[in-house]
């Protein structure tokens, strides 16, 4: 196997570089040199800590999920479907990733609050109120994490090398058979990554949440609205709950990293 050649790098990049690399690196030892070691533990199992935690997993799970069942459709949709007004709806799927997340929040409670568009007519009929409640939270998670899974799956169709489906099809297989046993096990790389920043995105939401849920302790609380409250009474829970925060998401994203490579 011939041997790569590393290609120069300019000095001043290497430069530039470390200082954009330091940019991403000193928050972090920011962080741990303020995190209180001995007593993390404690702080970690502490009934705020317990509720945020079993909050932002089951919300972010949820979310997730409901992202799956309507983006991974949407996405198929906008790469194999020619209709009028494509690049808008592909405007509006992308348009929570640049949204500032009060404003995603602030339209959310428009929408599906009690008063809302929506939230009005569906709380008459069924008496559910998605503002301030677990479903709310999930509601607002899936607004702005679900465009990772809709981007990420969207690519990964509009590449795929029809041949093998049609192949397929030659041989017999019916539609839902195809898609099961060629189509998604060959964008499987880009569905799981679009899951893994899902899931990451869904679990750290901060601004449409509190917007739209609130920050209720065991209730709609998940880990950020705790670590935004606990800034300003216990600064020691507010360190340990940042750190775990920080700890998840970068072994997720490492895994993610070295699992996407091996399918390259």
């Amino acid at each position: 196997m011939r041997r790569r050649i590393p290609a120069s790098i300019p000095a001043l990049f290497v430069v530039f570089g470390g200082l954009a690399l330091a940019v991403f690196a000193l928050p972090l030892v920011g962080l741990l040199s303020r995190t209180p070691w001995r007593d993390l533990a404690g702080l970690l199992t502490s009934d705020v800590a317990r509720d945020a935690v079993r909050l932002s997993v089951s919300t972010s799970v949820a979310a997730t999920a409901v992202a799956t069942v309507l983006g991974v459709p949407l996405a198929f949709v906008l790469a194999r479907a020619s209709f009028v007004g494509r690049s808008i709806v592909r405007g509006l799927v992308t348009l929570p990733l640049v949204l500032p997340p009060v404003v995603g929040g602030a339209a959310l409670l428009f929408a599906l609050g009690r008063r809302g568009v929506v939230g009005e007519p569906l709380a008459d009929a069924t008496g559910i109120v998605l503002p301030f409640s677990w479903w709310g939270v999930v509601a607002a998670n899936v607004f702005i994490a679900m465009p990772f899974l809709v981007i990420s799956v969207e690519g990964a169709v509009r590449n795929l090398d029809g041949r093998y489906e049609g192949a397929a099809a030659t041989l017999g297989a019916g539609r839902w058979e195809v898609l099961r046993r060629v189509t998604l096990p060959m964008i499987r790389p880009s569905l799981v990554a679009g899951l893994a920043l899902t899931w990451a995105r869904a679990f750290g939401e901060f601004g449409a949440t509190v917007t739209f849920a609130g920050s209720l302790q065991g209730r709609t609380q998940t880990l950020p609205l705790a670590v935004f409250v606990a800034l300003e009474s216990d600064r020691e829970v507010a360190v340990a709950l940042s750190l775990l925060m920080v700890v998840v998401s970068l072994v997720v994203l490492v895994s993610l990293r070295s699992w996407w490579w091996r399918f390259r």
